[in-house]
């Protein structure tokens, strides 16, 4: 198992000898920032008049392995601002962040390549990074891509390079596989071919439209959620698409989102198209006088929330304007905190187990806590926050969570558990979540009485399961290469009459079983059997039913007599395999559900 400190080290290096190799061949250029990812690292360069392509790859890696080769000691050197500027004079980007710098009066971190004298390469980063060049392992660049300075589109438009690094060619060429096949399961692609979703120039960027068949899966889903929240007490709202801008700027959102949100002018007043809906969830609860007694209120709604993307950063289902979230929100006393993370930790596992994405140890949660170094940066007591950040840990671990722990990366309201689960070719996405608020209950002053009589601030539990539906689509659509379990797929069966004779049934047969809430079609004897059926497998249908003779012949020399389908044998192909079965109806019917 690779050391995940270790693997930050070595991509966050790779940035910098990427950025080294590039500087020699083209010296001039001057640079952006250069973080790691996940999987890699990337760099952003200001070229001038240089261009680079994916065709110049080959040159910079030969580059970068010379460094790697030289396994030049890689050192961290402490300087004045003042001294900074003089290194980076020519280099307006690094001039303005070493000034952002200088203004938190703190002094400038450099990492240098080689002999601390006379550096081969030099560079303005806090680290991370691995002890030398050397030390890198195997690497790839992977493509370029467009990138405006510090994200604001109001700067200059720099060109991107993004990489990968891992341990061994080994770790490498597996990842090379794994994008191959990710490439095949593109979400993009496979909603097209499967006719599930589409983008209107019309409509805009962002704005997803899904198709009878996609909407089917927005709706399995959304029942499922129900369902599984229903079962833990928790009641239905609904709330508007839009509110004053007051609404956020008493739960503390504004600052955050006017930027990025969308205000709509009416006839007399203005007002926000919703960032988020904890806020009118806190109204609710405020509505009405409330007592412990009352406690806990779990809401529950699938509603949209809408953000004003930048046009660069919308991807397919992956990152969209319009935002449609399983959203909750439980108002409790102190004293029930844990019962209800124990219930949505239970919800949670129950709904990613019917996604097959719950085999252990390849799903964990992120603890996101309080950076100690910043508490300035985080609102409420510090007490609370201590048993809060107490009780995420040990329920946690209560529930074999394998927990990784974030510093620094909390809500300014309060700790988060982040849960994070494997897809079918090993990729890792951040998914369910769960976060205790301090803030906003003090913010609108919500209150309960208690035992005692006093007034008292209930907790607020922010939970979400499958976070945005639409991305979660966007990545079950990849999970699953478009071949959905028949629960969830928008087509659950083709019925196929083997010849023009037996059609007749097969359409009885399909009503019988659309009675039944089965979403079928008949695919008649147009084309071959054998074409159909492959059809059907290309479609990626769950069940090809064929009825011929064998299965209906009896009916034949009987026109006239009810047929009682429910004690009918019928054959049956499933998708992906290549030999039938024989089975009863009311086994086939309940193939078709959870």
């Amino acid at each position: 198992m690779s050391n995940p400190d270790l693997e930050l080290r070595r991509r966050h290096s790779a940035s910098h000898i990427m950025t080294a190799a590039v500087k020699m061949l083209f010296p001039e250029i001057k640079l952006g920032v250069g973080p790691w990812t996940d999987t890699g690292f990337y760099q952003d360069f200001d070229l001038g008049e240089q261009k680079i392509s994916d065709a110049d790859f080959k040159e910079i890696e030969k580059k970068m392995r010379w460094i790697t080769n030289k396994d030049f000691p890689i050192t961290k050197k402490m300087v004045s601002a003042a001294h900074a500027k003089t290194l980076f004079a020519h280099d307006p980007y690094k001039t303005e962040l070493i000034e952002e710098i200088e203004k938190r009066g703190e002094e400038v971190s450099l990492y240098l390549f080689g002999d601390l004298e006379k550096p081969f390469y030099t560079d303005l980063c806090a680290g991370p990074h691995l002890e030398s060049t050397g030390q890198l392992g195997a690497f790839q660049l992977v493509k370029t891509a467009g990138a405006y300075w510090r994200g604001d589109e109001k700067n200059a438009m720099l060109t991107r390079i993004y990489g990968v690094a891992f341990e061994s060619p080994e770790a490498l060429d597996h990842y090379k596989k794994m994008m191959e096949e990710a490439e095949k399961r593109d979400h993009r692609k496979l909603g097209k071919e499967l006719n599930l979703f589409t983008f209107s120039d019309l409509v805009g960027p962002g704005l997803p439209l899904f198709t009878p068949k996609g909407t089917v899966i927005r709706e399995e889903l959304s029942a499922l959620l129900w369902k599984l929240n229903k079962k833990y007490g928790y009641q239905k709202v609904d709330i508007p698409h839009l509110a004053k801008p007051d609404l956020y700027k008493v739960s503390g959102h504004w600052d955050k989102y006017k930027d990025d949100g969308f205000l709509v002018t009416g006839r007399e007043k203005q007002y926000m198209l919703k960032p988020m809906n904890c806020p009118h969830h806190t109204q609710i609860y405020a509505s009405e006088a409330r007592s412990y007694r009352d406690l806990p209120q779990r809401y529950f709604e699938v509603t949209k929330v809408y953000r004003d993307e930048q046009s660069g950063e919308i991807l397919g289902l992956s990152r969209v304007i319009s935002i449609t979230q399983d959203d909750g929100h439980v108002f409790c006393r102190a004293d029930q905190i844990e019962e209800e993370i124990a219930n949505i930790v239970g919800i949670i596992k129950d709904f990613y187990r019917e996604m097959g994405m719950l085999e252990e140890g390849k799903y964990h949660a992120r603890l996101s806590v309080r950076d100690p170094k910043t508490p300035e940066k985080y609102l409420g007591d510090h007490k609370i926050w201590d048993t809060a950040e107490a009780t995420l840990e040990e329920m946690g671990k209560k529930h074999g969570l394998h927990l990784e722990r974030g510093e620094g990366e909390a809500a300014f309201y309060g700790p988060k558990l982040d849960f994070m689960f494997q897809d079918a070719i090993g990729r890792t996405w951040q998914l369910a979540t769960i976060q205790l608020d301090f803030v906003q209950p003090e913010r609108f002053q919500l209150e309960f009485t208690n035992k005692d009589g006093q007034k008292e601030r209930p907790v607020m539990i922010h939970r979400a399961i499958s976070g945005s539906l639409e991305r979660f689509i966007g990545i079950l659509i990849e999970h699953y290469a478009g071949a959905f379990p028949a629960w969830l797929a928008p087509v659950q069966a083709h019925i196929l009459p083997v010849n023009e004779i037996h059609e007749p049934i097969a359409k009885a047969f399909l009503e019988y079983l659309q009675e039944k809430d089965a979403r079928v079609e008949l695919y008649d004897s147009s084309d071959s059997l054998g074409k159909r059926i492959r059809n059907c497998q290309k479609a990626k249908v769950p069940y090809a039913v064929i009825l011929g003779d064998n299965e209906v012949g009896a009916y034949n020399n009987t026109p006239d007599a009810p047929i009682d389908f429910s004690k009918m044998t019928i054959t049956v192909r499933k998708y992906g395999e290549e030999k039938d079965e024989k089975m009863g109806v009311e086994e086939f019917l309940k193939g078709l559900g959870r």
